[in-house]
């Protein structure tokens, strides 16, 4: 009788990924599951087909070998009506059968301890807020923090055995830290509950940590901030958390910056706005401000007759620096004219001698413009 083709059982291109061959085969060995096709001998032959078709064809190794020789490559053992494709209940039916339920159940059954059991005892990731200033985060600075953490214990070396002993490996799971327990063709797996995920035991716990190779301790780390860092930016020291169960690596430690207000600037990205009020004399004739920088030196601003409150001046390349870049942003300047207070009988009588000469549609045409329009509006109300 002759044999299908491996590919055409499952319904794909000889040249198929690993995942399109996984994907079709969970799709048909759902769809022909002994179980949603209750003494159907068709369905129950298929079903087999299925499972040793990708037996093969998951196995680089195995595949090659079927790309090459065709079915004769197993014919020997190896792939044969004995196991697999061709005995229902067969070592190689029992392996497929598992692997699907693995595949497509894996993390329900095994409630999320496939992760853990990979990395077991991994100390656990911490946080640290950090505040700087503006100028800090401009210029850049290096910076000590102190934090409570769990170090390696120094009495065992961090093994959490008595005299820094190695730990001997778990009988029950040999090592691996998770056990399989199977019936019928379903097969489970589970955090060995002996060595806790660990795969190894200690047989004289030391008695400083208890057995578990770490202690509390507070240690000082020197933190780096680079220039142009903004607020929210997060650093991660790697291997600076928690330290590991035992010997196993310890977790991260992650500094979130937050960025205090400056007094004078407001910053915007790269660049920054600062507000700087000027004389109404400055203002009306002109004239020249200096002004400070975020870098600490000074800015001369060049103030032409007539300036008006709102009035904004940019600074090149005067602001903050660009992260891991030897650019810089701009900064705004906003001028706002003040107004006189605190004037002498001689300096408002001086004023008042210069609105009578002045006219308020040459020297004041915003304002002029604007009541002009207030009183068409009212003689419109009159009619």
């Amino acid at each position: 009788m002759v044999k299908e083709d491996l590919y055409t059982v499952l319904g794909v291109d000889r040249d198929a990924s690993t995942d399109q061959i996984k994907k079709a085969y969970r799709k048909l060995a759902m769809k022909y599951h002994p179980d949603r096709n209750p003494g159907n001998k068709d369905a129950e032959k298929r079903f087999k087909e299925i499972v040793g078709a990708y037996e093969v064809l998951k196995d680089d190794q195995k595949r090659a070998a079927f790309d090459r020789f065709g079915h004769a490559a197993f014919e020997q053992g190896g792939f044969g009506d004995g196991a697999g494709a061709g005995g229902f209940g067969g070592a190689g039916f029992a392996s497929g059968f598992a692997d699907i339920f693995d595949e497509m159940f894996g993390d329900f059954v095994h409630g999320g301890e496939r992760g853990r059991a990979g990395g077991a005892g991994r100390g656990g990731d911490l946080r640290y807020n950090l505040k700087t200033t503006l100028d800090d985060a401009f210029h850049g600075k290096t910076v000590e923090i102190r934090i409570p953490a769990s170090v390696p214990c120094g009495a065992c070396q961090g093994t959490g055995s008595a005299g820094g002993a190695a730990p001997s490996t778990c009988p029950t799971c040999r090592g691996h830290g998770r056990v399989r327990t199977q019936s019928g063709f379903f097969t489970v797996e589970r955090v060995c509950i002996t060595c806790q995920g660990q795969g190894q035991v200690i047989k004289a716990p030391c008695k400083t940590c208890g057995g578990s190779g770490r202690m509390r301790k507070e240690k000082t780390l020197s933190v780096n901030i680079p220039a142009g860092v903004e607020d929210g930016t997060r650093i991660r020291l790697g291997g600076e958390g928690e330290a590991g169960l035992r010997g196993a690596p310890a977790g991260d430690l992650y500094i979130f910056l937050s960025v205090l207000p400056h007094r004078l600037f407001r910053r915007d990205g790269a660049d920054i706005h600062c507000r700087v009020p000027i004389p109404m004399t400055v203002a009306t004739l002109g004239g020249t401000i200096e002004i400070p920088t975020i870098d600490d030196s000074r800015a001369r601003i060049t103030i032409p007759a007539g300036t008006q409150t709102g009035q904004q001046f940019r600074l090149k390349g005067r602001a903050m620096t660009v992260l891991r870049s030897q650019a810089r942003g701009d900064m705004f300047v906003q001028v706002t004219v003040e107004t006189p207070v605190n004037l002498s009988k001689k300096q408002a009588e001086l004023l008042r001698q210069f609105e009578n000469e002045i006219s308020q549609e040459r020297q004041s045409p915003e304002s002029h413009g604007f009541f002009s329009k207030v009183k068409e509006i009212w003689e419109d109300l009159k009619e």
